[in-house]
């Protein structure tokens, strides 16, 4: 989605309202535990991804999380997290499965 087309700013409501998203692996639990399936669509853009693509998503997620949170912002390396998940996306694609995001 976000490698389509490349913009610091939120996509318009009609154009976001059209793609697919995560969907419950699971319903979410009375301990808070919820499970998302990570559509095809984003699995395959993400083990597909060069250098310069996460380097410029995780720029625009950076500009992007500044911008809503100010200071506020993660301390986590952003580049680092979408090269591990672009990592794991490529090793779903080649064994034919998929990602799941658990949170908390």
């Amino acid at each position: 989605m976000y490698f389509e087309e490349l913009s610091a700013e939120i996509p318009p409501i009609e154009q976001l309202l059209g793609w697919s998203w995560p969907e419950w692996g699971i319903s979410p639990l009375n301990d808070g535990v919820e499970v998302f399936a990570l559509p095809p669509r984003l699995i395959r853009a993400l083990a597909d991804a060069t250098s310069t693509d996460l380097e410029e998503l995780a720029d625009r997620w950076t500009a992007r999380l500044r911008s809503a949170h100010g200071d506020e912002m993660t301390d986590d390396d952003l580049l680092a997290v979408l090269r591990g998940v672009s990592r794991l996306a490529a090793s779903a694609v080649n064994t034919g499965g998929g990602l799941y995001s658990w949170s908390f």
